[in-house]
């Protein structure tokens, strides 16, 4: 939503300061210097990128517009399923843990928390590493390590869509050259024409250049720093899970870990103690009871 209000406020001070000086905003509107600079630009993007970048790349952009990032009701699931699975593992035995684990989707546990379930990596990295608690042959340095390392693989493959946009977004203001290059060339031929023919043919030209900075700076580049931004947001809740699993193999009782992973939630989103409280007592039925409210 902020991206469409950031992209309103900005064509109208463009627009608005361009007729405030006597311009006519009608030349601005070169609908093939747009087509020259805009189909450049996705096709150097389809060259660059493989099928699977392009398509997460999609994925991001909508993620960005729709601001996709968790909210504080995300991670009340997150640690209301973790600390059931944990009061689990600490009062079941061995065999009635890996029920929930090896089949998350018909685990009464997870079912308890829906939104979490269709989270489909955060659910596996939840289980896998419940499920190496379970072996009980790892140490806590090690599983801390193996963490680490999955979450920095993951965060680099979320970040392929931002560093692809954000190369289109730099190469754009030398394309928007191009199409400005080509106008001239047609205004060249146009030479014995009149003053009038010819400056609106050069004015015309000049529009890449401008349309290619524009793009750059004030459409894909805030666009791609979205993206990045929503993905980071979106990583915190692995290190969440990360943190609460690391507090439980280092002897703390589920209470207290859920609480070592509240602590690694940003602030503006991070529940409160009761909140949480609350959660973990109702194993998932406070934050449906608050979204049917809503």
């Amino acid at each position: 939503m902020t991206i469409v209000v950031g992209l309103i406020v900005t064509l109208s001070c463009i627009l608005g300061g361009f007729v405030a000086m006597g311009g006519h905003v009608g030349v601005i509107w070169q609908p093939w210097e747009y087509v020259i600079i805009l189909g450049s630009s996705l096709g150097t993007f389809i060259v660059a990128n493989p099928l699977k970048v392009i398509k997460d790349t999609g994925a991001g952009v909508v993620d960005a517009v729709t601001d996709a990032s968790p909210k504080k009701e995300t991670y009340l699931d997150i640690l209301g399923c973790l600390f059931a699975l944990m009061r689990e593992l600490r009062s079941k035995p061995r065999s009635e843990v890996e029920r929930h684990i090896d089949n998350p989707a018909e685990s009464p546990i997870f079912t308890a928390f829906p939104k979490l379930l269709t989270n489909e990596s955060l659910v596996t990295f939840i289980c896998d590493y419940f499920r190496l608690i379970l072996m009980g042959n790892a140490r806590t340095h090690e599983i801390e390590s193996l963490m680490d390392e999955e979450i920095h693989t993951m965060r680099a493959d979320k970040l392929k869509a931002y560093q692809a946009l954000t190369a289109v977004s730099e190469g754009l203001p030398a394309l928007g050259i191009v199409a400005a290059v080509l106008g001239v060339i047609k205004a060249m031929g146009a030479l014995d024409q009149s003053p009038e023919v010819l400056g609106h043919l050069i004015g015309a030209a000049l529009v890449g250049t401008f349309a290619g900075i524009f793009f750059s700076y004030a459409v894909f580049t805030p666009i791609a720093g979205q993206i990045k931004i929503v993905r980071e947001k979106k990583m915190k809740q692995y290190v969440v899970v990360k943190q609460t699993l690391l507090a439980l193999m280092n002897g703390a009782m589920p209470q207290i870990a859920v609480e070592h992973g509240r602590k690694a939630i940003s602030v503006a989103y991070r529940p409160s103690v009761d909140e949480l409280e609350q959660q973990t007592l109702s194993g998932g039925a406070a934050t449906g009871g608050a979204k049917q409210a809503a």
